[in-house]
């Protein structure tokens, strides 16, 4: 969570949005404390760019996720449709679903480290269902 979040490229899940949603209030009401107690007008713009950067970077890959351009956050009220609207299933033009899943349904691992446990073959042991059900023991 949270790879290149000053960057407009790739897409990112719901809970992502919306914790960038609340990692900007908390910032945000941070920042204007600061401007309201006196501070420097010059200090407050320097950190409010980055702030609003972070802001519209994770929306234009929130865009991404549902299927559409970044600008399209630009649209009054939007946000809440990203808020809660499911991302499109596997790829689509903007990258691999963040959430793993093909557009089938399958889970596609995306990370190249993911080191799985080896699986048994099923003669190796036997399920309850694989065994002989014709003629119970008496």
């Amino acid at each position: 969570m949270f790879n290149h979040p000053f960057s407009f490229q790739g897409r990112i899940r719901r809970t992502e949005f919306g914790l960038t949603f609340i990692i900007y209030a908390i910032a945000y009401g941070i920042i204007a404390a600061i401007g309201a107690s006196g501070g420097a007008a010059g200090i407050i713009f320097i950190l409010v760019i980055p702030l609003i950067w972070f802001l519209w970077a994770q929306g234009a890959k929130r865009c991404h996720d549902v299927g559409h351009s970044g600008w399209w956050q630009v649209i009054p009220f939007y946000v809440f449709w990203m808020l809660f609207q499911e991302g499109q299933p596997g790829l689509n033009e903007y990258g691999e679903n963040p959430k793993g899943m093909s557009a089938t349904g399958d889970l596609t691992i995306l990370d190249d480290s993911f080191t799985g446990t080896t699986s048994r073959k099923s003669s190796d042991n036997p399920s309850p269902s694989d065994a002989d059900t014709t003629n119970p023991p008496s």
